[in-house]
């Protein structure tokens, strides 16, 4: 997104904010549902989003366009949220789309904080997105965007529906039942950075031979928090491969403190 787009859905999640203020856990999760299915809407019919995010029509004409088409068919907060969308300014149509998903996954999260449960779903998203990068068939299924809508949701429910917490079961099938998922398990990061996100933390993705004691994983939350200046949380996967030593990436940033990637640079230099 650029600066407007940016901008738009600041004033958007603002807008999510007031109405979600003090809400419980089951309405969310409706308004989260909602939110999702406009999403879709949205995605699906280029002529719509195009319409509710064209610069040439006035706020006021695309807010009345949402209301004609949501009304009577969504809560009055969904549709007061999507009017919002569309008062806003947007670089493109399809960051229109986005901001709505994005707002989705907000209320879902703000359900998960309403019943207590946020911690778990972040440990729930980070569990399955390990299940989907070990399993390379199902993360090539979750993957297609091809692939039927209802035979993922039938693969989805035999892997999660009852198995983890409501919340995570909407934000897994939501998510990765779009359109346009891209790769599934960078997709199911994302909503675990989230929701690691809500609470305060960045994420550490750390990669390492073997498990950590409770006691190493506190010392590298330390070091971490210093270097970055403010709350990690880890996310550990365990790799023989990397034979030794940690792999740690914190967003866009590696740190590559295992032995195979030492052993791989003295190759390179005796080779040079």
């Amino acid at each position: 997104m650029d600066a407007s787009s940016r901008q738009a859905l600041v004033l958007s999640r603002e807008r999510l904010a007031e109405t979600t203020r003090g809400a419980a856990g089951p309405g969310l999760l409706a308004l989260a549902d909602e939110l999702f299915a406009v999403a879709r809407l949205l995605d699906g019919q280029i002529a719509l989003r195009r319409a509710l995010s064209d610069p040439a029509a006035k706020p006021v004409e695309r807010a009345g366009l949402v209301g004609r088409i949501l009304g009577g068919r969504v809560s009055e907060a969904t549709v007061d949220l999507v009017q919002t969308v569309a008062r806003q300014r947007w670089s493109r149509p399809l960051d229109l789309v986005e901001a709505v998903e994005t707002l989705a996954t907000e209320a879902a999260l703000d359900a998960a904080e309403a019943r207590g449960e946020l911690e778990g779903v972040e440990d729930e998203l980070f569990r399955f997105g390990r299940i989907v990068a070990g399993d390379p068939e199902l993360s090539r299924i979750l993957s297609d965007d091809s692939a039927p809508v209802e035979g993922k949701t039938a693969l989805l429910d035999r892997l999660v529906s009852g198995r983890v917490s409501p919340v995570t079961e909407q934000l897994l099938r939501n998510s990765l039942t779009a359109r346009h998922v891209g790769n599934a398990e960078n997709r199911v990061e994302r909503l675990s950075e989230a929701a690691s996100a809500r609470r305060g933390r960045s994420v550490a993705h750390v990669t390492t031979a073997t498990p950590l004691t409770a006691a190493q994983e506190q010392r590298l939350r330390d070091v971490l928090g210093r270097i970055y200046g403010r709350a990690i949380g880890l996310q550990v996967t365990v790799d023989p491969d990397v034979l030794g030593g940690l792999v740690v990436r914190v967003g866009d940033e590696v740190i590559d403190g295992s032995v195979a990637n030492r052993l791989e640079i003295a190759g390179r230099r005796l080779t040079g």
